[in-house]
């Protein structure tokens, strides 16, 4: 890949930012409307890509992104205020940005129409004079202080190197008073064939903006070129008078020399300015492809699996030499496993805040006022984990918002508020994260739930199930109670699809209502996909991994339970009765038990239980494999990893165990309640 290949493919990521970007200052807009600061963020990120995209040679997205600054500069004027039709025909100009990088040719002919309505909402007019219409004639270059600026600049050495286009730049300045610029260029005493140097011209050039313009409009052309110019602005009136000494307007930049490179050296000031110091938060980061990444983990997952293989054969050789050796890998080891999962891991927010444009366009097209409110932005997840979340939540989104939420007249009849509310959240919960999506809307109903299940012949005729039980039925293929299909709903597809994904990231789905509430869905998913500790212990001579994080603490179990027939019981830990599984029998593995049996205990988001085992082996980082799809259905392991011997362990899914253990007990509770 050449180093325009580079370039472009990390404009297309940066543009993709400042789309984001817009998108999320254009929702925080149609909050407070008439937020200066919104609104000053907006143009710069606005003129920003226009300028990169210029750069980078996508012409089509440099004049519709001129077209949308130049309608939106009304909004500048004093007193005026976005109002909804703009925000929502500012956020189509956002899909239409979108497009743009997707597909210049195919979207172009959308905007000349998208610029119109922009306009249209704004009011009409040209919106380009803003509220400092610029002097209909050109001026001499000498003018009244007040009455223009003098612009020069010449390149610094890297700038070409980094993609500065002057005609670009100078079509900026033209365009903030077309009919009061004069633009010229020196060239100086021209240096030698031998000293020419390309990627620094001798050129200087000279712009001379003959109106009353405010001094930010010039900041903002040169907002992110500064470090790459030799940069100079004065008023005319200074520039008229070469004897003057008063300070300008506008701070002198940089020295006006032409040529950087015979300048004197400057003193390192002691506080870099804040374009410096942005620039150098932007160097300190590095974008590394996903696939490097994959590699990496990959890389240590198999040096987790030998540095196990060595502990093992310490251990075997009784060797203190091999054996001190095999502990500073295992430091070593476990310091680089748990730095490449940092790497990996993303907060959630970034996902969370694309799902602001969504439920304010859903409730636009239902015509039901929602509050879209997210907490928990900052818990980390694993990178692969977020990018699968996306269709997902989405689909919960949607049904929320369809379902869910009642309009509003529904709403104030039963005393609630006018507006509903979608709260999106996440939080940790020990080896997993926990994302939950509650609407206060009117919640399921079990009534109906059960009537299309016995007619879809998922229930019998007369079961009465109902909660949990019940509501996870919506997940199955083809289910749905909408009374119609819509664009948004009424197939059955969607929730069939987000269960598909939740299981493929080893995760779980709980739902839970209150009728005339609401409903919360929760995700439960594992904090990453590769490498966790695990405790191994041993079943029947086979072993299992447990992950470390669920384990709150191991027990001997009483000898009065040891030899109990039943399939779980109680055990009496510091006053609480806690359910126990014994692993041998729900696994169905033959032979003796030993005489003092362990147990496990671990803790999840239904509580907790303990796992009965025949001992436990040790503590190890376990490199997470996924299951074939021969054994995909064993809902009681959620993988596999390779121990140091070269054997294979499962990896017990502690959740499901969890509700193994609970449904265990309600059975149990409600025969004993018939009997």
């Amino acid at each position: 890949m050449t180093d325009d290949d580079d370039g472009a493919a990390v404009f297309l990521i940066e543009a993709r930012e400042l789309q984001s970007a817009i998108e999320r200052n254009l929702l925080d807009l149609s909050e407070a409307p008439g937020d200066r600061a919104l609104i000053d963020a907006l143009f710069r990120d606005i003129h920003t890509l226009k300028g990169s995209g210029a750069m980078f040679g996508h012409v089509d997205l440099a004049h519709f992104l001129h077209g949308f600054e130049t309608a939106f500069e009304a909004l500048r004027a004093p007193g005026r205020t976005a109002s909804d039709a703009l925000i929502n025909v500012a956020l189509r100009a956002c899909d239409q940005i979108t497009a743009l990088l997707d597909d210049p040719a195919a979207a172009r002919a959308g905007n000349a129409s998208l610029i119109e309505s922009l306009d249209a909402a704004l009011g009409g007019g040209d919106a380009a004079s803003g509220p400092h219409p610029a002097s209909a004639q050109a001026t001499p270059a000498v003018a009244p202080a007040e009455d223009g600026w003098r612009i020069s600049f010449s390149l610094g050495p890297t700038a070409l190197g980094l993609g500065v286009n002057v005609p670009a730049l100078l079509g900026e300045l033209k365009d903030l008073a077309p009919d009061a610029v004069r633009i010229a260029c020196e060239t100086g005493a021209l240096p030698g064939l031998d000293a020419l140097d390309p990627a620094c011209p001798p050129f200087v050039w000279t712009v001379e903006i003959a109106a009353d313009l405010d001094p930010a409009r010039i900041d903002e052309v040169f907002l992110f070129l500064r470090d790459d110019l030799v940069l100079e602005v004065t008023s005319l009136a200074e520039a008229a008078a070469p004897e003057s000494v008063a300070e300008t307007p506008q701070q002198t930049v940089a020295s006006a020399e032409p040529r950087p490179s015979e300048l004197p050296p400057a003193d390192v000031p002691a506080e870099p300015a804040p374009a410096t110091a942005s620039r150098q938060r932007e160097r300190s980061t590095m974008r590394v492809a996903t696939e490097r990444l994959d590699e990496i983990m990959d890389r240590v997952g198999e040096l987790v699996i030998a540095e196990s293989r060595l502990h093992d054969l310490s251990m075997a050789l009784q060797s203190p030499a091999l054996m001190a050796v095999a502990e500073d890998i295992r430091r070593l080891t476990s310091g680089m496993r748990e730095t490449t999962m940092s790497i990996r891991m993303l907060p959630i927010g970034n996902l969370f805040s694309r799902f602001r444009r969504l439920v304010h366009d859903l409730s636009d097209q239902l015509a039901k006022p929602i509050d879209f409110v997210t907490a928990g932005g900052e818990t980390e997840l694993d990178k692969t984990v977020i990018e699968l979340l996306n269709d997902p939540l989405v689909h919960i989104l949607r049904n929320a918002a369809d379902h869910g939420i009642e309009d509003g007249g529904a709403r104030a009849a039963t005393g609630k508020p006018r507006q509903g509310t979608i709260t999106l959240s996440a939080t940790h919960a020990g080896a997993e994260v926990h994302i939950r999506i509650h609407d206060d809307g009117r919640g399921l109903d079990d009534g109906q739930l059960r009537a299309k299940a016995i007619e879809r012949g998922l229930l019998p005729a007369n079961s009465q199930v109902t909660g949990p039980e019940l509501y996870r039925l919506i997940f199955e293929p083809g289910f749905s109670t909408a009374p119609a299909v819509t664009e948004l709903s009424g197939r059955g597809v969607g929730m069939d699809v987000v269960r598909s994904v939740v299981q493929g990231l080893r995760g779980q789905i709980d739902v839970d209502s209150e009728p005339g509430h609401g409903t919360t869905v929760t995700l439960r998913l594992p904090l990453t996909l590769a490498i966790t500790d695990g405790l191994l212990v041993e079943v029947g001579g086979e072993r299992y991994s447990i992950p470390v994080a669920a384990v709150e603490e191991c027990v001997e179990l009483p000898p009065d339970l040891a030899l109990g027939a039943g399939r779980s019981n109680f055990l009496n830990i510091r006053g609480d009765l806690v359910p126990f599984l014994r692993l041998a029998d729900v696994f169905e593995t033959p032979g003796l038990r030993p005489d003092f049996q362990k147990v496990v205990i671990v803790a999840g988001s239904h509580g907790r239980i303990g796992l009965v085992v025949d001992r436990i082996v040790a503590n190890a980082q376990t490199v997470i494999k996924q299951l074939s799809c021969i054994h995909a259905g064993l809902k009681a392991f959620s993988g596999a990893t390779i121990l140091g011997d070269g054997t294979v362990a499962l990896i017990l899914d502690v959740g499901h165990l969890i509700a193994l253990g609970t449904a265990i007990e309600d059975r149990a509770r409600k025969r004993k309640g018939a009997a």
